[in-house]
């Protein structure tokens, strides 16, 4: 009696996925619309307007020190063992290896390396426009200021704007940028901001940035979700090139299995059209086989070797020679 093998739950999930489609056409790229580049402009103005504002040594600077010298770790000290754990969802290595693996599962699933590639453009852009503004600004954070009312800018710091913040916003928007449907955007952008939120209020409890730094962090990962349809087209053609490398390897990982390691192609010569004898399949006369015209053995002419073959013996005469001491019976 045969019995069918007994599938596990993993089986049953691979069984699954092998039955999607190649690329699902119901994914939606986002598009740089005139309303983005409208929300775009006016938050790059308000990035500015932040900036401005710390540099002159406005009323955000004052409540700054404010915020400071009420000491929000103190204050509800009873909350400090959370926040310290909820703050790992803003840290750049934690949150990348979390966002990674769920876009690299949806990447798997939908046969498209897209998500991933948005991810690491994704962080690109935020290394480089917050790293650079964090160490072109060089503004000091709350326990190590120098100066009480002042703005601590250049004095070679690095927490203008808030990495934690931005980072956050980036890697959880992320999930919204790549939803499929409007509502799954709708619920995951909510809930991304809620995070960031947190995450930004966490670092001001901690006394680890001002208020203004979290204000342009959150500003800062906003513009790069903002700016990154730009960067799809970039995305498309490097997603064709990985396939096209990869195509291009399991052709040639083929052409190598098909034939076997030391052995040289069997090369075969055509036979000519006007002869047909088993000479014409090779171009020259192996070495074994004798030149010249076949004979056959009725049209050889016979040879015999010179002289007896017999080795020479002293008491052997010729035949028919009479002998000259031959002994004489009776005698």
């Amino acid at each position: 009696m045969r019995t069918e093998p007994k599938l596990t739950r993993l089986d049953r999930v691979f069984a699954r996925l092998d039955r999607e489609p190649e690329r699902p056409a119901h994914l939606d790229v986002p598009k740089m619309s005139r309303h983005r580049v409208v929300l775009l402009a006016a938050t790059l103005a308000f990035y500015g307007a932040i900036v401005w504002a710390v540099v002159i040594t406005s009323w955000l600077v004052r409540l700054d020190w404010q915020v400071m010298f009420f000491r929000p770790y103190q204050q509800w000290s009873q909350i400090h063992w959370f926040v310290d754990y909820y703050v790992v969802l803003g840290q750049r290595g934690p949150t990348a290896v979390m966002v990674a693996a769920w876009l690299g599962w949806r990447s798997w699933r939908q046969h498209t390396l897209r998500p991933l590639l948005a991810l690491g453009v994704s962080l690109l852009l935020l290394n480089v426009t917050v790293g650079a503004a964090k160490y072109g600004m060089g503004r000091l954070g709350p326990h190590y200021a120098t100066v009480i009312g002042s703005n601590e800018m250049w004095r070679g710091g690095d927490i203008f704007p808030s990495g934690h913040t931005a980072n956050a916003v980036v890697t959880w928007g992320i999930l919204a940028y790549m939803a499929s449907t409007p509502a799954a955007r709708r619920w995951l952008s909510a809930v991304s901001a809620v995070t960031s939120l947190g995450v930004g209020m966490a670092t001001v409890y901690l006394g680890t940035h001002w208020l203004s730094d979290v204000l342009l962090g959150w500003v800062a990962g906003l513009l790069i979700l903002l700016a990154l349809p730009w960067f799809e087209p970039l995305i498309a053609r490097s997603e064709a090139r990985i396939f096209e490398l990869r195509d291009q390897v399991r052709s040639r990982r083929r052409r190598t299995s098909a034939v076997p390691a030391g052995v040289p192609p069997l090369v075969v010569t055509p036979l000519p059209a006007d002869r047909d004898d088993v000479t014409a399949l090779s171009p020259r006369t192996p070495v074994y086989l004798a030149p010249g015209p076949h004979t056959s053995r009725a049209e050889r002419t016979p040879t015999t070797p010179a002289g007896s073959r017999r080795p020479p013996h002293p008491e052997r005469h010729a035949r028919g020679s009479a002998s000259s001491a031959r002994p004489v019976a009776g005698g």
